[in-house]
């Protein structure tokens, strides 16, 4: 690497590194796993770096829903930091990066649309992009129908995709195929972005968000032919025919009725008790997705090893800031539902994997 480019990523890996520092240690996060309820839950929570995030937060605003938003915020905030500090030529990927949760925006706003069209509650479910989203989202919930709030996206990265999948809305008033065509395109680019970048750059760049990918995909294919019995066509056209370790002839595989196990432990072969899991989905899919995600997590702590400039570091923090955020979320409801420990646990990534 020139040595412009060590320049460029000595200064935002210092200070990915010091951000990094103070996502929840292990102890943090075991005092947290064991306070009795929500409200000492949430004590407790304030006490660590996601403090500043509730202090706003009124006694009878203390619901598991407003908690969760609100500690999104430190998610935000770390997005719009890397984002400023990255060198140029790795922002674009960056950016995309953080699309994921404008579409995760979109979707809601479509169900909202569809089931209880109220901008008072749907506000409080929408991750806080801030400036960094197209989506007119206050209108979009008032604009009455699925169809006129996506003609008010023209102009926008969306605008061809869900126009495109529209046709199949308006002919199922169904909105399965807007949300499939909405992640397809989201990955689609998301990989493109990545292959755009050049020497240590693009190999961390595709391992970490291969890593990724290749969960999504893996678990779509899997739902869709376990849920939701498409056909091998529809199988195929709803997933990705691309991979960082799934490839294509995987997920035509899966598709013909092939054994998902088989395929898995061939992807994942320090994985345990596929076959268990398969056997009974709806426990077993839902845990099997936690262990792919500590799966990515190993990808993303393994980018603080070695050489520390390439754009690695900051998407393994981004990544790693967002998994931490899931295990909060799980916390918080399992908490303020009052959940048996033996519950929810299982479903916690950092019981597996300890931050460095």
């Amino acid at each position: 690497m020139a040595s412009s480019g060590v320049s460029g990523y000595a200064a935002i890996s210092a200070r990915v590194r010091a951000m990094y520092s103070s996502l929840l240690s292990t102890q943090e996060f075991a005092r947290l796993s064991e306070t009795p309820d929500f409200p000492s839950l949430i004590g407790q929570l304030k006490q660590t770096a996601y403090g500043p995030y509730l202090e706003s937060l009124k006694e009878k605003d203390l619901t598991s829903r407003r908690v969760n938003l609100q500690i999104k915020g430190r998610l935000a905030d770390s997005y719009y930091s890397v984002i400023h500090i990255a060198p140029e030529q790795t922002r674009s990927l960056l950016k995309h990066l953080y699309r994921n949760f404008e579409v995760g925006n979109l979707k809601a706003i479509l169900r909202g649309i569809v089931s209880d069209p109220s901008w008072e509650r749907l506000q409080d479910i929408l991750f806080p992009l801030g400036s960094l989203t197209v989506l007119p989202a206050q209108a979009m919930v008032e604009a009455g129908s699925v169809g006129s709030a996506i003609e008010l996206l023209q102009g926008t990265v969306y605008d061809e995709t869900l126009s495109f999948a529209m046709k199949r809305y308006s002919a199922e008033q169904n909105l399965f195929p807007l949300e499939v065509a909405l992640d397809l395109f989201y990955w689609r680019q998301l990989w493109h972005e990545a292959k755009r970048l050049q020497g240590l750059d693009r190999d961390q760049a595709l391992r970490i968000i291969g890593s990724l990918m290749d969960m999504n995909n893996l678990m779509w294919v899997i739902r869709y032919r376990v849920y939701h019995n498409l056909s091998e066509e529809e199988l195929i056209n709803y997933t990705l025919p691309f991979g960082f370790h799934v490839r294509d002839e995987d997920i035509r595989a899966i598709a013909a009725g092939a054994d998902i196990a088989s395929v898995v432990e061939r992807v994942y072969p320090n994985i345990a008790d596929v076959e268990a899991l398969l056997a009974e989905p709806r426990s077993g899919l839902p845990l099997l997705e936690t262990k792919l995600k500590r799966h990515v997590m190993q990808q993303c702590l393994a980018a603080f090893s070695g050489n520390p400039f390439h754009i690695g570091i900051p998407l393994a923090f981004l990544i790693l800031s967002d998994l931490e955020i899931q295990d909060l979320t799980v916390l918080i409801e399992a908490k303020s539902s009052k959940m048996p420990d033996e519950e929810y646990q299982p479903y916690l990534l950092r019981t597996v994997t300890a931050k460095v």
